[in-house]
């Protein structure tokens, strides 16, 4: 009977489900976290555990697994299928052999790296010195050459007043051409300006700078967000002001179609209607104009309402570690001069925590906090003309910043009822879609995909984070608000058509992937793929080539099969 009761006692908690609990996302970390994993390297320190031949390790019992993750699942629900995977035990030899390789190649690369960087540095000083000399020489071989002139000129003055005639092309001559080789010198934008080993000096240090894959750690803000591409022209052109008048005339009418809107919408909506575009693509705002007022007046109070009623818990024993690892994350967020302004703060941990706890099937999941940005920079700009980087929004009056911060959670939540199995225990939606994404890249640039796998580069740990952050951490901010208007158009955008986007983004690098001949050049690059200064232009060519993939696979399942 003792055992019984027991067994009930361990298959069946006395304590509720707490929603909103976290749970540890792989990638968000580096390396990743994964509880399994640093359980025993806690427990090993920097000793490896002992080898025993043909004596495999002892499986982690079941107790074990559910001592780790206590707060991450229901105990009451059947996931035998995703406990099983979660409860894979790791090599730990393997992986610290693996890391300590990765390590000393790397080590050793840069070292190498530093010896060809010096060798040419002394090279481009011996270089600079021969061309300092033979400077010298010429100056004194021109100082030589100009009392030569003077005397000449003299001796022609003076034959002048003897009764001699010069001719106007010798005189003419003579006073413009200061130099030895007598050419004739328009302006001083024709004279040489540097030497050939000026210019390949400059050449190779370009050359190698482009050759590094290094991204900036500062994103260009949203100050270079306007409608704008990254050839530098005007933020409205001929064709863009027309775009404008249709939106406008299509937004103007008592029913909005918003069929024709998401094929206005697909090739970027202008930024001044932006806000009340996205709001009606989510289904956040009524097709009828005429309901649109009474909607928001709604949605806003209930909203508000959810705010009075929860948010005091924040502190609570069973909610005091979802508000923390928010507070934690909306610091590490972009712009920086953003999300930093107090009031913004505590906006965002408002909406993040709200979600959370209506949310207890997944909680907060770190990535999510990312998803908030784009709608409340999209919605301060129904207030603002001016650029959000410089921007005091706490200058904004009370009213404004209540409807930006209900319309921002509403339209958040909008968007992840569509992906919410990328956040939910073991997080099957991601998984599934990095798998696809193996297949369909395998398929459209075989020569990539055998490349990665020659190096041992699994999907996963690069790929994860574009599924989980949406590209967000990829691209700058103006570009994904380009992205998203498109998302925002395209039926199952955020679920569906983002897996061809990634296919494209992935490939639109393929020069760079084959130069890397290794594993850790190769998993560089592709965590700091270089699109500080992309803009619409990239962000066009990128969604076309997603949307000829999805036109060739989408329909055509068989296609991702050999």
């Amino acid at each position: 009977m003792s055992s019984d009761g027991n067994k009930k006692q361990f298959w069946k908690r006395n304590a509720a489900k707490v929603p909103g609990s976290i749970q540890h996302v792989y990638g968000a970390q580096h390396p990743p976290f994964d509880p399994l994993l640093h359980a025993n390297l806690i427990k090993a320190g920097n000793k490896p555990p002992p080898v025993t031949p043909n004596k495999p390790k002892k499986a982690t019992t079941f107790q074990e697994f559910e001592s780790i993750t206590s707060d991450a699942w229901d105990v009451g629900d059947d996931d035998d299928e995703l406990l099983a995977m979660a409860a894979q035990n790791l090599n730990i030899e393997v992986v610290m052999e693996t890391a300590n390789k990765v390590i000393e190649n790397h080590s050793k690369q840069q070292e190498r790296q530093r010896l060809d960087d010096t060798s040419e540095l002394e090279q481009r000083e011996e270089d600079t010195q021969e061309e300092v000399a033979e400077e010298e020489e010429e100056e004194v071989e021109d100082d030589e050459v100009e009392d030569e002139d003077e005397e000449e000129e003299e001796d022609e003055e003076n034959r002048s007043g003897e009764g001699y005639v010069t001719s106007p092309e010798m005189s003419f001559a003579s006073q413009s051409s200061p130099y030895t080789d007598s050419r004739l010198v328009k302006s001083h934008s024709e004279a040489p300006i540097g030497s050939p080993k000026d210019a390949a000096g400059e050449h190779a240090a370009l050359h190698r700078q482009r050759s590094l894959p290094h991204r900036p750690p500062v994103i260009p803000l949203v100050a270079r967000m306007a409608d704008q591409n990254t050839s530098g022209t005007p933020a409205m052109t001929e064709r863009e002001a027309s775009r404008l008048d249709k939106f406008k005339q299509l937004l103007a009418g008592p029913n909005t179609d918003l069929e024709e809107l998401r094929k206005l919408s697909w090739s970027g909506i202008p930024r001044q209607v932006r806000p009340i575009t996205w709001k009606l693509l989510s289904g956040y705002l009524p097709a009828n104009a005429e309901r649109r007022e009474s909607v928001l007046q709604r949605k806003r109070q209930e909203y508000f309402g959810f705010i009075q009623q929860y948010y005091d818990s924040r502190n609570d024993e069973h909610h005091q570690d979802t508000y923390r690892q928010i507070h934690i994350d909306i610091p590490r967020m972009s712009p920086e001069s953003l999300v930093l302004q107090p009031k913004v703060t505590e906006i965002f941990e408002r909406i993040l925590f709200i979600w959370a706890i209506r949310h207890p099937a997944s909680g907060y999941v770190q990535g999510i906090n990312d998803l908030v940005t784009p709608f409340f920079v999209v919605y301060v700009f129904e207030y603002i003309e001016e650029e959000v980087e410089n921007f005091d929004v706490s200058s904004l009056q009370e009213e404004a910043l209540r409807n930006i911060e209900a319309d921002s959670f509403w339209c958040m939540s909008k968007l992840l009822d569509g992906i919410q199995d990328n956040y939910t225990f073991a997080q099957p939606g991601i998984q599934r879609k990095v798998k696809a994404l193996e297949e369909l890249v395998s398929r459209i640039d075989e020569t990539v995909h055998r490349h990665m796998q020659q190096y041992e580069v699994e999907y996963l740990q690069f790929a994860f984070r574009w599924m989980n952050n949406l590209l967000m951490r990829e691209l700058p901010l103006r570009c994904t608000i380009r992205l998203w208007d498109t998302y925002q158009a395209e039926p199952e955008g955020f679920s569906h058509f983002h897996l061809y986007v990634c296919a494209a983004f992935l490939v639109r690098w393929r020069k760079e992937i084959l130069e890397e001949k290794d594993f850790q050049g190769l998993m560089i690059l592709l965590q700091n793929l270089p699109t500080m200064h992309w803009g619409n232009e990239e962000v066009s060519v990128l969604l076309a080539e997603a949307y000829r993939l999805k036109f060739a696979f989408a329909d055509a399942p068989n296609h991702y099969k050999r």
